[in-house]
């Protein structure tokens, strides 16, 4: 009788990339998995230790893919703006993955390539080396969360989205003015979530590296 095959770590977290598409990090689970493997769940646990241990592995090879080829070019914050363009791109093609990173981040060689590259331009800003680690920690989670909000909209369907823009668009422009003045006075120039959200990313990065700036010597 033929043993049961044994999956690499690269095979399963193929796999688990796969099933994320289309799953949010709750109802992935690793029965689930080894389902899709035709295993059974022990066999996954000699890979990983526990499923938060999975995704973050799933998490970190899309920050190594991000900085695959990855040459840093231009000043501090021309270094952090692609960095995070970067980043956003390669979320924003499995978006329920840049949730995952942002709720259980990640340690591996993806995760210290972008840490590495993040340090080092922060220091070739000028900053004082006691500053850089909380500028660096503001930074990740600025990004993270950046990226988390994108996600939440992108695994959205057609349908689901433009329910929501409509709920927006009544919520808003129904408001009373006696009870919401404010609303009421900006309710025609106000935007739904996820509405133009390149330009948004790119606006407020761009005014937390003008706050990093601001600090300077």
């Amino acid at each position: 009788m033929a043993g049961r095959r044994r999956w690499t770590s690269d095979e399963i977290l193929d796999t688990a990339a796969e099933l994320l598409r289309t799953a949010d990090a709750e109802s992935f689970s690793v029965r689930k998995l080894a389902a899709a493997l035709g295993t059974d769940s022990s066999s996954l646990y000699r890979h990983f230790r526990s499923k938060t241990d999975l995704l973050r592995a799933v998490a970190d090879r899309v920050l190594v893919a991000a900085m695959e080829g990855h040459r840093p070019e231009g000043d501090w914050r021309q270094r952090i703006h692609a960095l995070a363009l970067r980043l956003r791109e390669a979320f924003g093609q499995q978006p329920e993955l840049a949730a995952i990173w942002g709720r259980y981040a990640s340690g591996g060689t993806g995760a210290r390539l972008v840490m590495e590259e993040l340090l080092q331009a922060l220091r070739a800003s000028g900053l004082p080396d006691e500053d850089i680690p909380a500028h660096y920690h503001r930074l990740v989670i600025l990004i993270a969360a950046l990226l988390s909000a994108e996600a939440g909209v992108s695994s959205l369907t057609p349908e689901e989205y433009a329910q929501g823009t409509e709920l927006f668009r009544v919520s808003v422009l129904g408001a009373d003015p006696a009870d919401y003045p404010a609303l009421s006075h900006f309710a025609r120039a106000l935007q739904p979530l996820g509405a133009d959200r390149p330009a948004a990313f790119e606006s407020i990065l761009s005014s937390h590296l003008d706050h990093i700036a601001a600090t300077l010597p």
